[in-house]
């Protein structure tokens, strides 16, 4: 994507995304994972409130004009989309008409080298959406190479985990994004014409273990649970199969679609009553939008409409 700032970045399914929200004015809108503000905006131009978070500082400063565009429509909390349910609380904001959540690093993280999210520009090896906290470099360089090759197999599906951690572990100190994609290639006889760098997954797998990545998500799905009303509209966008597996089932349990028991296992009768409604099959990005933006290929979207049943997580 372009790194013009004049220019708003496109969030992959705009369009089936806001449809999915259906946003109407009035209604309050919850935009868990600001980025440019993308979303936002399109809620927005339906005129409902916007209330959106991002744990990139980067992110909220850049938004300040958009607040003040929006007129008191735009609310931006600087914090993780799991504390959604009580940042929400404590500005009695709650509950929600729709969430939306776009799940991974955005474009704008992945245009800044000084960021190290990415291998195309060498940079510091950083990662960290938050800005604060274990760097990718402090990860690399402190672990052992059990825990390396663990997190490179568990959220990279790297089949050759064990050899990139033991090539990890001998190149140390690690200090740029450079340094780590040529260890990767090494390690895994990496050939210029090959289709797909071998660095790609292992850059995932250190990302989302920096980040929580994962563990936000689950949390962040629970908290829109919460966060809610009756008839309130969930949209998430997931970028790879371990993120959209994670709401798949989510959505599966929470609306009463768990597989069901044999006559040898038979399932205990459920205690609780489903708190979504699926509303939609996978949805993917058409071939329009994919030559204009091929990062949309990767892209899942799934809705559900929340029910009236109390959360299966409640208020601690």
């Amino acid at each position: 994507m372009s790194g013009d700032a004049t220019m708003p970045h496109i969030p992959v399914l705009l369009d089936e995304v806001i449809d999915a929200l259906a946003p109407a004015p009035g209604e309050r809108h919850v935009d868990a994972t600001f980025g440019a503000g993308g979303y936002t905006r399109g809620i927005l131009a339906r005129g409902a409130q916007v209330i959106a978070f991002d744990r990139d500082p980067d992110a909220i400063d850049a938004g300040g004009a958009l607040v003040e565009e929006a007129a008191g429509a735009l609310v931006l909390v600087p914090a993780t989309f799991s504390a959604m349910a009580e940042e929400l609380a404590a500005r009695d904001l709650s509950p929600v008409d729709g969430v939306t959540m776009d799940i991974g690093v955005s474009s704008m993280q992945l245009d800044q080298s000084a960021r190290g999210f990415s291998f195309q520009a060498d940079g510091p090896l950083d990662m960290r959406m938050s800005q604060a906290g274990m760097s990718a470099a402090d990860f690399l360089n402190g672990a052992d190479e059990e825990a390396i090759a663990d997190v490179l197999y568990r959220y990279g599906e790297e089949p050759k985990s064990r050899r990139i951690a033991r090539a990890v572990v001998a190149a140390r100190p690690l200090a740029t994004t450079a340094q780590f994609a040529a260890v990767v290639r090494k390690a895994l006889g990496h050939r210029p014409h090959d289709k797909k760098d071998p660095a790609t997954r292992a850059f995932q797998a250190v990302r989302i273990h920096v980040n929580g990545e994962l563990d936000q998500l689950e949390r962040g799905l629970e908290a829109a649970e919460r966060a809610l009303k009756p008839g309130g509209r969930l949209a998430v966008v997931t970028f790879h199969s371990l993120e959209d597996r994670i709401v798949k089932r989510f959505l599966r349990d929470r609306s009463g679609g768990a597989p069901g028991g044999s006559r040898h296992m038979p399932v205990a009768a459920p205690t609780r009553a489903p708190t979504f409604e699926i509303t939609s099959r996978a949805v993917r990005a058409g071939e329009q939008e994919l030559a204009a933006n091929p990062r949309a290929r990767s892209a899942t979207l799934r809705t559900a409409r929340r029910t009236g049943a109390a959360s299966w997580v409640l208020e601690a």
